[in-house]
């Protein structure tokens, strides 16, 4: 009772109405809300609306909703199904789920009898004398009836209620639709299908294939459980390398305090032996002193006797030494010999020292993540893709690129404007392959949308969207006013194209409406000219690539310049095509003229030519980065497209 009140109130609980799920929905971020309660927060936001969109009250993260036409927002909800995770919780310890303790059917009659057996077929529980009632009826009488008198764990069986026709269940499956139905649906919609069968025929076909699945899980667990041990393994290695380290760190400590000490032990025994030196010298000075004063002492003695005596002639004597200097000289000793210690001082440079510490190199640490480019790394040609498909009928032009990861595999897409196609390239069960859509005009830009879609923009007014499963399925066409080339996503509802005609970058939504535009402006004068590729950068910003005027852009979604590169009054000379912006921030621009890739920072200041023609880059047009720490650049001379790798993955 404990565990289940616990799931109710920290998993089972809607946070918008705080109440136990009612008809779960699970988003695509994987936050789960009553259904109810997610579409009436989707009505209040007309952006999730225009996109036929379910939005997440919680990070704002889009469902999109398959073949929303114009229904209304509770029919879309209806497509999105709850996590069965949730659903299997509700089931076993939300509200009903301990509903085998009294009869159902006396219930319905505004009894409470304690149940005694529980039917597997009918879903229900039941009292002795229902249960003899149950018997009673044929068309029920051979259901299995389970005894309940003792540990019993029911199975529950979930009834789901038609969405249109409520009081009806949903029993059948129409293959051809993809569709769960109840009887009269099947009736008025799916009369000229095909295939429709009861969802209990389908029944061992489906647990055939979830048991299938259950198999494919078990393999991949048992992969991950290895990879896991890997990875204990690398810890325990990382573990000692890090003991390693830090004992090195420790010992250059130590050496350094050593030096330290050694020159602090000389500097102090040469100050002792100074002093020592000094203090004697001192002390001989006192005692020589001393014994001048005793002499004068007995000297002034003798004369005092001398004068107390009364004799002229021992006057005279004592006049004539005095008269002569002996009695000075007596006793005199010169006490500034050569070489005398005057005074002993310490003299220190305070600047020097406390620079002498700040520049004191014990070390430094290198960090090289996973799946980031290591941009100081010398970049390696790892493969080169071939576009060529078949029916091809041009050269090969392949003008953008993006890399995708489906279902593990990783995929290159491009797109190939002479042969008017969009391609895709992956390697499966160690084979090449490839995928080729073929469309009624040339494309030109192309962006990821979600893990598994991307639009393109095609030189007939048009963007589309295509499903990479890997293999290319179009989705959808939005028809739009202008010619756009470059393309990059925004959000999941929202994204930025560039038009020649007028120079600007188009905001839309994902129905082509022109949300706004952005024409920045310098000096009074448009700087935008042929924005051919466009990127978003991980603040959100807009990166330009602008052919026509020769240089790079960066603007926020509201048409303000950050930054252009080259900057303003700078006479190098650029031809930009292709840009992509890192999971650092970093910025790689391909330079068609110059065949390079260039690095640049967040903020547009050059670091360096990453790729140039002696790596391969030949005309270079489409470029982007994956997460693996891989650099994919398009050759338009070659016709193919140059996979390179900047980090130690391999």
């Amino acid at each position: 009772m404990a565990t289940s009140q616990k799931l109710e109130e920290h998993f089972l609980t809607c946070t918008i109405c705080t109440e136990v799920f009612d008809n779960p929905c699970t988003l695509v971020c994987y936050h789960t809300f009553c259904r109810k309660c997610v579409v009436n927060y989707t009505k209040t936001k007309p952006e999730a609306i225009s996109a036929k969109s379910l939005l997440c009250p919680f990070c704002s993260k889009m469902t999109k909703v398959s073949e929303p036409d114009d229904r209304p927002v509770e029919e879309w909800a209806d497509a999105v199904k709850p996590s069965f995770v949730i659903q299997g919780l509700l089931d076993s310890f939300g509200p009903g789920s301990k509903g085998t303790t009294n009869c159902t059917w006396c219930h319905a009659e505004g009894e409470t009898t304690p149940a005694s057996v529980w039917c597997s077929v009918c879903d229900e529980s039941m009292c002795d004398r229902c249960a003899r009632m149950h018997k009673r009826l044929p068309s029920i009488r051979h259901h299995d009836v389970i005894d309940l008198s003792g540990e019993v764990n029911i199975p529950r069986k979930r009834k789901v209620m038609c969405s249109e026709h409520k009081d009806e269940c949903v029993k059948f499956l129409c293959k051809d639709c993809k569709k769960l139905t109840c009887q009269t649906c099947c009736i008025i919609y799916h009369r000229k299908c095909e295939s429709v069968v009861t969802l209990e025929s389908e029944f061992p076909a489906l647990k055939s294939k979830l048991l299938n699945e259950k198999e494919n899980i078990l393999k991949k667990q048992i992969l991950m459980e290895k990879k896991v041990d890997t990875v204990k393994s690398n810890v325990i290695t990382e573990k000692d390398r890090y003991v390693q380290m830090e004992s090195k760190i420790k010992s250059n400590g130590i050496k350094a305090r050593e030096t330290i000490t050694l020159k602090e032990n000389k500097l102090l025994d040469e100050l002792k032996e100074i002093s020592d030196r000094h203090i004697e010298q001192l002390n001989a000075h006192i005692k020589s002193a001393e014994i001048s004063v005793q002499m004068y002492r007995q000297q002034a003695e003798l004369i005092d006797q001398t004068l107390q005596s009364d004799c002229d002639m021992n006057v005279y004597e004592m006049y004539q030494g005095c008269d002569a200097g002996d009695v000075e000289d007596v006793g005199h000793t010169d006490l500034k010999e050569k070489g005398r210690i005057a005074r002993i001082t310490f003299r220190q440079d305070s600047d020097k020292l406390s620079r002498a510490v700040d520049e004191l190199q014990l070390g430094e640490i290198d960090v090289l993540y996973d799946g980031v480019l290591d941009l100081a790394a010398t970049p390696v040609l790892r493969n080169t893709i071939s576009v060529n498909a078949a029916g091809d009928q041009s050269d090969e032009r392949p003008l953008d690129v993006t890399a995708l990861v489906i279902h593990d595999t990783h995929t290159v897409v491009t797109t190939d404007n002479t042969n008017m196609s969009v391609k895709s390239f992956y390697t499966r069960d160690n084979q090449s392959r490839h995928s080729k859509l073929s469309l009624d005009s040339r494309p030109w830009g192309l962006t990821k949308l979600q893990h598994n879609q991307v639009a393109v923009t095609v030189m007939n007014k048009t963007i589309i969207t295509v499903e990479v499963n890997p293999d290319l399925v179009l989705l959808s066409t939005i028809t739009t006013n202008k010619q756009y080339y470059g393309i990059t996503s925004l959000t999941p509802s929202t994204l930025a194209a560039g038009s020649q005609s007028p120079p600007c970058v188009d905001i839309l939504d994902m129905t082509g409406n022109v949300l706004r535009s952005v024409s920045p402006l310098c000096s009074g004068t448009k700087i935008l000219n042929s924005p051919y590729f466009l990127c978003t950068t991980r603040t959100g910003n807009i990166l330009v690539s602008d052919y026509g005027s020769q240089r790079v852009l960066c603007l926020t979604p509201e048409g303000d310049v950050v930054f252009t590169y080259p900057p303003t009054g700078h006479t190098t000379q650029v031809d930009p095509r292709g840009i992509t912006s890192t999971s650092t921030g970093d910025i790689l621009v391909a330079l068609y003229s110059q065949n390079n890739v260039v690095h640049l920072t967040e903020s547009g200041q050059f670091v360096r030519n990453l790729l140039t023609a002696g790596d391969g880059v030949d005309h270079p047009y489409g470029v982007c980065a994956d997460d693996r720490g891989y650099v994919y650049v398009c050759n338009l001379s070659s016709g193919d497209i140059k996979v390179f790798t900047c980090s130690d993955t391999e």
